[in-house]
């Protein structure tokens, strides 16, 4: 998969390049993240340095291309992207052990804030892309549309439902394997929070997984398989799965797509996408040229890494988050 995001990744470097000589002045998960290693004998750009980023895994594709076209004209920067979820890497970041986190969700106000601020790490919250958490469910188990009604019925604390059939007769009967995000996930806490009503309850007898690549092998590798994750997963397995709509209440089935993401009728589950650079890091020129880098480049990164890109309104509000 990765492969693939990089032969897409040629058909935008040229544009891309011009960027990053614009914006020239200025603890990860080892098996599911990507690292930009030894830099290259020869590439341009006089930066150097290392540039640690943990998060989301839903931001990993956009973190991992943003790296790779950003080293394409400053090879002497390492970049390592991790994918520990995003409240584990906001843990890491409060801790000062990252210099950008990946996020799903906004930091929270409860906890992850009052530890960045006992540690004196101040930041920025940058929007960068766009997502929906798709819901998905094996070809086996057609379904074309379900409502949040029925989605809490299924995934609410104490939840027994058992196939799809019991919170609606007319559904298949097939008895269900249920998949989703873990607890770090910030996938998670915003499902919860909008299908259940409350951040973090969920029934808990279900596969979990950081892994967004891992809960697409087990909805589609099941014949009752029914999950929910990243829509860019989703889509990059299309001819492996059955996409279901989502009816919020209103009688209109939606089904996630680039479209109806940006133009928010995917709802409750479409969603905006976060990097986090600390001040502290943003005073290293490298870490300020690839945060520079990201924000002019934001559309054309999320589009080599099949990301649903920003809107012309909402990257001119990135810019000026990142120039505060």
């Amino acid at each position: 998969m990765r492969n693939n995001r990089l032969l897409l990744t040629l058909a935008v470097s040229s544009a891309l390049a011009f960027g990053v000589t614009a914006c020239g002045d200025d603890e990860e998960e080892p098996t599911s993240g990507a690292t930009t290693e030894e830099p290259a004998a020869e590439g341009g750009g006089d930066l150097s340095g290392q540039i640690a980023i943990d998060g989301s895994s839903t931001l990993a594709p956009f973190a991992e291309a943003a790296a790779e076209l950003f080293n394409e004209e400053n090879a002497g920067v390492q970049i390592t992207v991790g994918t520990s979820g995003t409240g584990g890497g906001f843990e890491k970041f409060c801790a000062g052990e990252t210099d950008i986190s990946d996020a799903s969700r906004p930091i929270a106000d409860d906890d992850e804030v009052p530890i960045c601020e006992e540690n004196a790490v101040e930041y920025a919250e940058v929007q960068v892309a766009n997502d929906g958490v798709a819901v998905a469910t094996s070809k086996e188990l057609a379904v074309d549309c379900l409502t949040t009604g029925e989605l809490k019925k299924i995934w609410n604390k104490g939840s027994k439902v058992a196939s799809l059939a019991d919170v609606n007769p007319d559904l298949p009967d097939t008895e269900l394997s249920l998949y989703g995000p873990g607890t770090d996930s910030g996938t998670f806490d915003f499902f919860t929070d909008e299908i259940n009503g409350e951040e973090g309850v969920s029934r808990e007898d279900y596969e979990a997984s950081e892994d967004d690549n891992q809960l697409v092998t087990g909805v589609s590798g099941d014949a009752g398989g029914l999950g929910y994750f990243g829509f860019s997963y989703a889509e990059a397995a299309a001819d492996q799965l059955n996409l279901v709509g989502v009816d919020s209440g209103d009688g209109n089935c939606v089904k996630p797509s680039l479209e109806t993401i940006q133009d928010g009728s995917y709802k409750p589950l479409a969603r905006p996408l976060f990097m986090y650079p600390s001040k502290k890091a943003m005073e290293r020129p490298e870490v300020k040229a690839f945060m520079d880098f990201v924000t002019t480049q934001a559309p054309a990164i999320a589009e080599a890494a099949k990301i649903v890109p920003l809107t012309d309104e909402q990257l001119t509000e990135a810019q000026g988050a990142l120039a505060q």
